[in-house]
């Protein structure tokens, strides 16, 4: 009798089971390992940026930090670390990779040395508004690049917004192609980057960001190029006369965790971060648009002498580029970028 009771105890626990296990499967979709058990431990978790606490990034990632404490009960406490204290994108990425640190949003240009196909973001001209990029990064093209990072130690659980870049410099208004001619301009060590502004008669300078401000006021380079909010963030305004509305590169971040620290939580728990990961950077792009509004009227407040760029003028830089794209295309894979551009067509019908 007993023996047949506990049978039919079994019977109708299982279907309770089953609902667990298919709860329980579906609370990730980066295709990152199963985690470990449920549950939510104690965690320390160092959170760390290049960009300063004033700026887009740096607010949104304290809305990550209230987000995770909210949703794991005070268990999960994500410590910030801004402007670049635990070290450049580089360092910290290559922290992550080691398990020495657990997040970083760096741009995605850094990442191009450990998975190529991430270059075809540092294409000029490629999105003409935020919209656009935010269709792309959050469709199937971005969601391949982030599948490309485990096996490189990363966990990408999504992207938020650098921007769109701009020019800065001490010699003169740049509102034509021939107005690059000659500008030492410091940029990220990439190589699209370099070929680009090279096509254009500039002389890019890779250089660390932490190096900039140094650089401009010195005038060990004319000018350097980043969006708004970095701008005003980093005062470069304050060392630089001339901006000019390029927009010639449209940047993300992305939002990366170590994939030693991510195998060790429970799927409760890696849950919990990729939800605020996709929460704080939404409230991250609407504070990076809005900043660009204000950051260019403060920094004309300033003194800096801003100039718009005619369509037209961008269409010659871009006619001048070309071939730079074709040549990183075949690099990053033909495949990849039809497949982008075809993407982008669609948004825009």
């Amino acid at each position: 009798m007993n023996k047949w009771l506990k049978k039919i105890g079994i019977v109708m626990m299982l279907p309770g089971l089953l609902l667990l296990s298919a709860c329980g499967a579906s609370s990730t979709s980066n295709n990152t390992g199963s985690g470990g058990s449920s549950g939510i431990q104690e965690r320390t978790i160092k959170a760390g940026i290049g960009l300063n606490e004033d700026h887009p990034q740096g607010q949104a990632l304290k809305k990550f930090v209230e987000i995770v404490d909210e949703k794991s009960g005070g268990k999960l406490e994500v410590k910030p670390f801004y402007a670049a204290s635990l070290g450049d994108d580089q360092k910290m990425t290559e922290a992550l990779q080691g398990g020495l640190q657990e997040i970083t949003i760096p741009s995605t240009s850094p990442l191009v040395g450990m998975v190529k196909e991430f270059g075809i973001f540092d294409f000029p001209f490629l999105f003409n508004t935020a919209e656009e990029a935010d269709a792309i990064l959050d469709g199937p093209i971005g969601q391949k690049l982030l599948d490309k990072l485990p096996e490189h130690g990363l966990i990408g659980l999504g992207y938020w917004e650098n921007g769109f870049r701009h020019l800065t410099n001490s010699k003169h208004a740049v509102e034509t192609a021939e107005d690059f001619e000659g500008l030492k301009i410091r940029t990220m060590q990439n190589e699209v980057h370099l070929d680009a502004f090279k096509a254009l008669g500039a002389n890019p300078t890779p250089m660390a960001f932490s190096e900039v401000f140094t650089a401009l006021e010195s005038k060990t380079v004319d000018g350097q190029e980043n969006p708004l909010a970095t701008i005003k963030s980093n005062k470069f305004n304050e060392v630089q006369e001339y901006l000019s509305l390029t927009k010639h590169v449209y940047t993300p971040f992305v939002f990366l965790v170590s994939k030693k620290f991510w195998d060790q939580l429970s799927e409760e728990e890696q849950t919990i971060l990729k939800e605020a990961a996709v929460e704080a950077g939404q409230y991250q792009r609407q504070l990076s648009r809005e900043e660009d509004a204000n950051a260019i009227e403060e920094i004309k407040a300033s003194g800096t002498k801003v100039n718009e760029v005619s369509d037209e003028e961008k269409e010659k830089m871009k006619e001048i580029i070309q071939p730079v794209i074709d040549k990183y295309a075949k690099e990053f894979g033909q495949e990849l970028v039809d497949e982008l551009m075809k993407e982008i067509e669609n948004v825009r019908k």
